[in-house]
């Protein structure tokens, strides 16, 4: 089974038609970590692609307040805003769907899905300490997570003395071992933010017991013209083409 893992869409319609053009029967299912709304100019649009093509989804943060299940008051002026736009642009069928989604954890085929960390659907893993904390809680798992919209990850291998690593610069591919504790992030598929622009996801063959990192060069400059033109927040648009 071959599993394209996607996470951080946000509304971003061109970078998630990007990623599906290249990737087209490349893959037997979908799964999503969450946050397929905010920021971006296309929710319902990218709602309906996630309600029809994935096999899971978790929720994300700002799918919760993008929907009204949560009030958005941790989020930044400029996320506040994209969200209360984004709740007015969806339709209610697509806004019930959003407060439907599952929280993770979820299991799907022995690999974990959670949107911020196993612990906590909300915490950010950000660095070697914070991982750290997670492996109690997974040993011997794979798990893919989202949220900072940072492609790479944390590991623990299984063989004898070995210390967690960090993936700071992804390699193209990460080998699955039997008892090996793996923290795996796609990256963000709409709004990455580690100082590359190209849209980032996964591909995980289970057969070949192997998680292959992409990233895929989008349209950025139509999703900037659609974020300007919906009055979002323009820095929303001006930060796709950096990567941050």
């Amino acid at each position: 089974m071959r599993y394209l893992v996607l996470s951080d869409i946000h509304a971003n319609l061109e970078a998630l038609a990007a990623v599906l053009k290249v990737t087209e029967g490349d893959y037997d299912s979908v799964v999503c970590l969450g946050d397929v709304v905010g920021y971006g100019a296309d929710p319902n649009a990218v709602t309906n692609w996630v309600r029809e093509n994935c096999a899971a989804v978790i929720r994300g943060n700002h799918d919760k307040a993008c929907c009204g299940l949560e009030e958005p008051v941790l989020f930044n002026p400029m996320a506040k805003r994209a969200v209360e736009w984004t709740y007015d642009q969806l339709t209610e069928e697509n806004r019930q769907y959003l407060r439907e989604l599952p929280k993770g954890p979820r299991e799907v085929d022995r690999f974990l899905m959670v949107h911020g960390a196993v612990t906590d659907e909300d915490e950010y893993l950000l660095d070697m300490q914070d991982a750290v904390r997670q492996f109690d809680h997974m040993m011997g798992r794979l798990v893919f997570f989202g949220h900072t919209h940072v492609q790479g990850g944390f590991f623990l291998r299984s063989v004898n003395g070995a210390s967690p690593t960090h993936a700071e610069h992804p390699p193209s591919a990460i080998e699955v071992r039997p008892g090996d504790s793996l923290l795996v992030n796609p990256g963000s598929v709409g709004q990455p933010r580690d100082h590359v622009p190209d849209a980032a996801y996964a591909l995980y063959d289970t057969e070949k017991a192997e998680v292959e990192y992409r990233r895929q060069p989008y349209d950025v400059e139509r999703a900037q013209e659609k974020i300007r033109k919906a009055g979002l927040p323009v820095p929303l648009a001006e930060r796709l083409a950096v990567g941050r």
